[in-house]
């Protein structure tokens, strides 16, 4: 089957991601609790084999939406023409509404160093950002959303006075660019550094934010929280979501999980009760919005 269906697909509700340990089990079952699946396109791009063949399965059964690894757009340097170039062409294949990588640097040098990396939350940062945007959005020839990571060293620097919403909503305007807004990722440094998540989800302008994420994080004996996309989702993640949906409204929300896989079944459990919060706070969201009934004439 083409990339091109006669009805095109729209990644709504909630979706899990299309991992290679869970890409059979996905296939046999064709669960109704997958609304759309995610891919990593770093796994897609000039490759054949298995990982070819999943994607036209994929594309028979879902919408997909790509969300890169490697495509840092804190990086200083340009990008690679060529990779661009052979991405764009994937993301005509799978009708990618958006492009989606984090909001960090992933190497210097020349040495790609294989972690997500905080930026320093400055102007130079922000300038250094809205060009790595404005570049790839060119080459791909579509929008792109930045996503929000988790750190554990503070970020932050005395001569600016941000803190990481202010950050995140100075990079927004400057690269006038969407957002994959990660709640786990406000959540675990809302707790290593000590901060209310709530008023930072506050700030978010809804109109920015195209996709969601949630995951399971590590909590290590000393307190420390690490984000693993390894565990079940936790209360307090759940309900954060719950609080974001409800003041953002219906925006595609994905459980992240690469590694530690349990069963399908399991997951399909933490999906039901994902869709469960969807669908309760985007009402709640819609109600808020409604308008108020005319008053009853007089005679």
């Amino acid at each position: 089957m083409s990339a091109k269906a006669d009805t095109k697909r729209i990644a709504e509700g909630v979706g899990l991601g299309l991992r290679h340990d869970l890409a059979e089990a996905m296939f046999e079952r064709d669960p109704a609790e997958i609304g759309w699946v995610e891919i990593h396109p770093e796994n897609y791009v000039a490759r054949g084999g298995t990982f070819a063949d999943n994607l036209e399965r994929a594309l028979e059964r879902w919408a997909i939406l790509p969300h890169g690894l490697s495509l840092c757009v804190g990086t200083t340097t340009r990008y690679e023409a060529s990779y661009v170039r052979q991405l764009r062409g994937l993301l005509d294949k799978i009708d990618a509404p958006f492009y989606s990588d984090h909001l960090c640097f992933g190497g210097i040098d020349g040495t790609y160093l294989h972690d997500l990396l905080p930026l320093p939350f400055t102007k130079e940062s922000v300038r250094n950002v809205a060009e790595r945007v404005a570049e790839l959005q060119d080459g791909i020839g579509r929008p792109v959303a930045v996503e929000n990571i988790s750190y554990y060293a503070d970020p932050s620097m005395p001569e600016h006075g941000w803190a990481e919403p202010d950050f995140l909503l100075e990079v927004l305007d400057a690269a006038d660019c969407k957002l994959l807004l990660d709640v786990n990722n406000i959540y675990v440094n809302a707790l290593n550094h000590r901060f209310d998540p709530r008023p930072y989800i506050d700030r978010i302008p809804a109109e920015r934010v195209v996709q969601i994420h949630v995951a399971g994080h590590l909590t290590k004996k000393d307190g420390q929280i690490i984000d693993t996309h390894g565990e079940p989702i936790c209360e307090g993640v759940y309900d954060l979501l719950d609080y974001t949906l409800e003041r953002i409204g219906p925006t595609p929300v994905l459980l992240e999980r690469d590694g530690n896989f349990p069963p399908l079944e399991e997951l399909l459990g933490e999906l039901s009760r994902l869709r469960t919060i969807y669908d309760r706070a985007t009402a709640a969201h819609a109600a808020s919005r409604a308008p108020a009934p005319a008053s009853e004439a007089r005679p």
